[in-house]
């Protein structure tokens, strides 16, 4: 009797699609990430000086990705009398080897930060520091922090460092999701 059960329970686990098989051994590494899916609004201020963002942010090619595209824009107003519109699109991937999210951004300018994840002790707060800058001079850094408020409201802060200095607050935006 011992076999004939064992056999049966063999021939059960085998039976089980490898695909569901997958899905209950992996975890979720976009799990910190994924409240980010969907549309945002809100308000932005900084260097430029004030302004809106909007943005999106979707699961790409399998779900392996996350695509943001951002357009904040900043009317003329005393401190930019021209007043800009900025655009960049980025895609945040996780590395297996570092155990860590990349998170690539593409700005019209023709800056390409590559930032890399840092780890925090706050589930709330997710830091992205470059460890590469396209087309600019060498030595500069920049980072990125998330706070999230809650599912539907978080607080990005961009933030330059020259070469040799500490990080400078650039701008920050607080974004509302979009029903």
């Amino acid at each position: 009797m011992f076999q004939r059960s064992s056999i049966l329970f063999v021939i059960a686990v085998l039976a089980i699609p490898v695909g569901a098989q997958d899905r209950v051994s992996n975890t979720d590494r976009f799990g910190p990430l994924r409240f980010l899916a969907g549309a945002w609004r809100g308000d932005q201020a900084g260097e430029p000086g004030q302004g809106t963002a909007e943005r999106t942010y979707q699961f790409v090619l399998n779900d392996r990705f996350l695509q943001e595209t951002n357009t904040s824009t900043y009317p003329p107003q005393d401190k930019n009398k021209a007043g800009e519109v900025h655009h960049h699109m980025s895609m945040i991937s996780y590395d297996g080897a570092r155990k860590r999210f990349v998170f690539r951004q593409f700005h019209t300018e023709g800056f390409v930060n590559t930032y890399v994840q840092e780890q925090t002790t706050d589930a709330k707060t997710i830091v992205f520091v470059t460890e590469a800058i396209e087309n600019i001079p060498a030595g500069y850094r920049a980072r990125e922090t998330y706070t999230i408020l809650s599912n539907d409201e978080f607080r990005e802060r961009f933030e330059i460092a020259e070469p040799g200095r500490e990080f400078e607050l650039y701008s920050e935006a607080h974004l509302k999701r979009i029903r």
